[in-house]
């Protein structure tokens, strides 16, 4: 079952902007892996658009804010088309607010992500007197909502309106899409941008009060082999273009240029073209700077203004990706533009680490999979009971740093998202690897071997309202698409094993005879780790009687059968390069305990009653 999500957004591409750019990555990536992900915006209905994007038109702005009179009725008959599981409300934005005023909205769980303060400028004073009207429904939202995602830690920590509201807070950085060429959608530059023999430096945002534009401008005029060209526009073009004129001197070529808006090919390719990446922003309106990430996935350095409470320093601090000088500092613009001009292997070494930073923290894979966290945080009860195909992936894991997290990604990219990792006293980082792949990840106190493992994750499945569970071993031998093979045969299957006897030695061979002779199962895998409980199955392995099991591989089968349950085998393909040779079969000496340890087993009495699920 498909979780449906419902975005409350500002506005969409082709609008410019960083937070447009997110949404969108963010949708395709959701509805890549499964979600069916949809978005209520502002803006005129485009003739492409998508089925599942509304846009809602405007009539007016006030101080930054489109005024949009059919938001609350588009809002209200999105709910009710879509039926969301989750509203994703991005903020600020003051059409979100409608959702206060909704009993269908009210009803639905709100994750909240909050991309930046409503700064009340100093720069614009009528910002902070349309804030003072504002706040109380800001606060109300807050008050709301179920999980409030923060976009670094550093704004997190300076944000007025969240201190509240710290408990209810993670955070979760914005990605941004690595799997296509940037600007592949459009076309590129058709000759070069900047002058030959200057160095060239660029600049991206809307031409508004708390960009730093001006810094930039006055900082970069009096150096003579430094060239700057900003992308964007905004009500401040007219004065920024007198400042340059200002600051250029008679009869000379202006070293400073503002382009306006360009098409996403052209911005990409003065990204690639440029030798260093700028950003002045001088309040914590630039919450974390969308652009940064941009110019990172070219490798191209950046300068940032050390702004306090905003994310953009901590960006580029976290990546490595460059310098920060404080904000309005014209020397320190000045000295930083020297270093990284004077220094091309410094460049280089910024421009790498910024790459490798994106695609290893920065990313929307990364990020989509922290966000669908949040959700399952915002609504244990609604979603407990609706996993897909309510089957939870169980898997026992003692460092398996080098495999868990292929396996866990090959999980995701088939749409398994309800995966548990019991980390059994790994000293690997296996444990931390898991959970930054997405996963749910318990740490037992005490080491539990592969048995206990798997009945901490069926007892853990019974608890959250699961029907099914399936393990696997974390070592990345069974194929994650032979899970349908499971599936397809548990209607007529309280317990299935995914067989593949090709792979046994002639030890494990001999020994499967035996068992198969005393316990009298037709089964041709006994020992195999790759296989899916029924709630019936679940419930007995759960049991006092199962916790007391050592070598699971048959002791499971002999409780199932006694319970009255039943058991049928499947074929499946595994990884031959990972399976390898058995490690339990591998000489006679260790066949030879396996045998007398699960010979006892078979010749047990069980006192299981039948505990076939209603």
């Amino acid at each position: 079952m498909a979780l449906r999500v419902l975005h409350i957004g500002k506005f969409f591409p082709p609008y410019h902007g960083g937070m447009e750019v997110f949404l969108a990555d963010l949708i395709e990536a959701q509805r890549q892996q499964g979600l069916d992900a949809h978005a209520l915006v502002h803006g005129d209905p485009l003739p492409e658009d998508p089925h599942w994007l509304t846009r809602v038109p405007v009539q007016v702005s006030l101080v930054y804010a489109p005024i949009a009179l059919g938001f609350r009725k588009a809002l209200k008959d999105a709910i009710a088309r879509v039926q969301p599981d989750v509203l994703h409300l991005h903020m600020p934005n003051n059409s979100a607010l409608w959702a206060l005023t909704l009993g269908e909205a009210r009803a639905i769980p709100w994750v909240v992500h909050w991309h930046s303060d409503v700064v009340a400028s100093r720069i614009r004073p009528v910002v902070a007197v349309a804030y003072r009207l504002y706040r109380p429904f800001e606060q109300a939202m807050l008050a709301g909502a179920a999980r409030v995602i923060a976009t670094s830690p550093s704004y997190l920590a300076a944000s007025e309106p969240l201190s509240r509201w710290q408990e209810k807070c993670a955070v979760v950085p914005l990605g941004l899409n690595t799997s296509k060429p940037p600007g592949s959608d459009s076309t590129g530059l058709t000759k070069p941008a900047w002058q030959p023999g200057h160095l060239r430096l660029l600049s991206v945002g809307r031409l508004t009060y708390y960009k730093g534009f001006e810094t930039l401008i006055r900082a970069v005029a009096p150096l003579a082999d430094a060239e700057l060209l900003i992308v964007g526009d905004g009500e401040l073009r007219a004065s920024l273009e007198a400042l340059i004129q200002e600051l250029t001197p008679a009869g000379a070529p202006p070293s400073m240029r503002l382009l306006g808006n360009i098409d996403d090919g052209q911005k990409h390719a003065l990204l690639a073209q440029c030798d260093v990446f700028c950003l002045a922003s001088r309040e914590r309106t630039e919450a974390f700077g969308m652009v940064l990430l941009e110019a990172m996935q070219h490798a191209r350095p950046c300068i940032v203004s050390a702004l306090p409470g905003s994310g953009m320093p901590w960006v580029v601090a976290h990546a490595g990706a460059g310098l920060q000088v404080p904000p309005d500092d014209l020397e320190g613009w000045r000295a930083a533009i020297r270093q990284l001009g004077d220094d091309p292997a410094l460049r280089a070494r910024y421009g790498a680490a910024g790459q490798r930073a994106l695609h290893s923290v920065f990313s929307i894979t990364t990020c989509e999979r922290s966000v669908f966290q949040q959700y399952e945080l915002a609504m244990p009860e609604a979603w407990s009971g609706k996993p897909r195909d309510g089957v939870l992936i169980v898997i026992p894991a003692r460092n398996e740093a080098t495999t868990i997290g292929a396996l866990l990604e090959r999980l995701h990219t088939q749409g398994w998202r309800d995966v548990l990792v019991i980390d059994d006293q790994s000293t690997d980082g296996t444990g931390a690897i898991a959970r930054a792949a997405g996963a749910r990840v318990l740490n037992p106190v005490l080491p539990m071997g592969a048995w206990g493992g798997m009945q901490a994750g069926i007892c853990y499945a019974l608890a959250q309202g699961y029907q099914a569970v399936i393990t696997m071993d974390a070592d990345g031998q069974h194929e994650v698409e032979e899970i349908p093979a499971l599936l397809a045969a548990q209607s007529e299957s309280d317990l299935v094993i995914g067989a593949f006897p090709e792979r046994a030695s002639r030890l494990r061979h001999l020994a499967w005879q035996w068992f198969r002779r005393i316990a009298g199962f037709d089964l041709r895998d006994l020992t195999s780790g790759f296989r899916l409980y029924n709630l019936s199955a679940m419930r007995v392995l759960a049991s006092r009687e199962a916790t007391l099991l050592d070598y699971q591989d048959l002791g499971a089968l002999l409780l199932v059968r006694r319970a009255g349950l039943t058991i049928s085998e499947v074929p499946v393909s595994m990884n031959m390069r990972v399976a390898g040779t058995s490690r339990i079969f591998n000489s006679w000496l260790s066949v030879g305990k396996y045998m007398i340890a699960t010979t006892l087993l078979c010749l047990a009495r069980w006192d299981v009653r039948q505990r076939k699920a209603p």
